[in-house]
């Protein structure tokens, strides 16, 4: 039975091979989304291990916050950009609950990361959300929530507003892009809460600082931040 069942496996993979997500190799088993030489070069950041990192260092005088931690280095041309284009506009949902919850578990090994009551994701305007499919940063805040075992609140907080792409502004103008486009629901549920704020990318932090500043205008909320990537050049 043991061989039979190795013999449809190998079947299956030469008809419909399982791809790694990044290299496109199809050395990979089906429990796996990244192939073991992809996964050891990962860019990781190590920040959650580091009071004072380079994510903590972004919101000094513009955001009162806890605690930051992006869980990859992100530079155009590595892996990670691969992944996060599968993630962003080829809808691999999978691969965004997998890099989250490789969050996740790196948060969990952090002393600044403890006592998070919910977990919220970045929310996307609606429109464009029904169009790509799905918000990024709510599947990879998914995949944080499953690692540490903390609630995630996807709709309490809500983008009213579209915004243009931020990829090609300076930080003056992504903040004017940013700044009045999100609201916050069902506000008392977060009353006295220590709030973990998930994106995907961060870059000047014009995004995450309009969205939390909206966060801690509720009485005793407090803010954390994580993000998948750090977009350096």
């Amino acid at each position: 039975m043991i061989q039979v069942s190795s013999m449809l496996k190998d079947a299956l993979h030469l008809f419909y091979p399982h791809l790694c997500s990044s290299c496109g190799d199809d050395v990979l088993s089906y429990d796996k989304l990244i192939c073991n030489e992809c996964f050891y070069h990962l860019p990781r950041t190590h920040f959650y291990r580091m009071h004072q990192n380079s994510i903590d260092k972004i919101f000094y005088g513009r955001l009162n916050i806890k605690a930051a931690h992006s869980e990859f280095y992100f530079t155009k041309g590595h892996l990670l950009q691969q992944l996060i284009h599968q993630l962003k506009y080829k809808r691999n949902k999978e691969l965004g609950i997998y890099l989250g919850k490789l969050m996740g578990q790196s948060l969990m090994l952090s002393s600044r990361f403890k006592d998070i009551d919910f977990i919220v994701p970045i929310p996307m305007f609606k429109e464009k959300e029904i169009k790509r499919g799905y918000n990024q940063a709510e599947v990879i805040a998914m995949g944080v929530s499953e690692s540490m075992q903390i609630p995630l609140l996807p709709h309490h907080v809500k983008r009213i507003l579209p915004t243009s792409t931020q990829t090609k502004k300076n930080r003056s103008d992504r903040w004017s892009n940013v700044k009045d486009s999100f609201s916050i629901g069902n506000q008392n549920e977060l009353y006295n809460k220590s709030i973990l704020l998930i994106d995907d990318v961060i870059t000047t932090g014009a995004t995450l600082e309009a969205c939390g500043n909206q966060i801690l205008q509720i009485p005793g909320a407090m803010l954390s931040i994580a993000t998948l990537a750090h977009a350096v050049s």
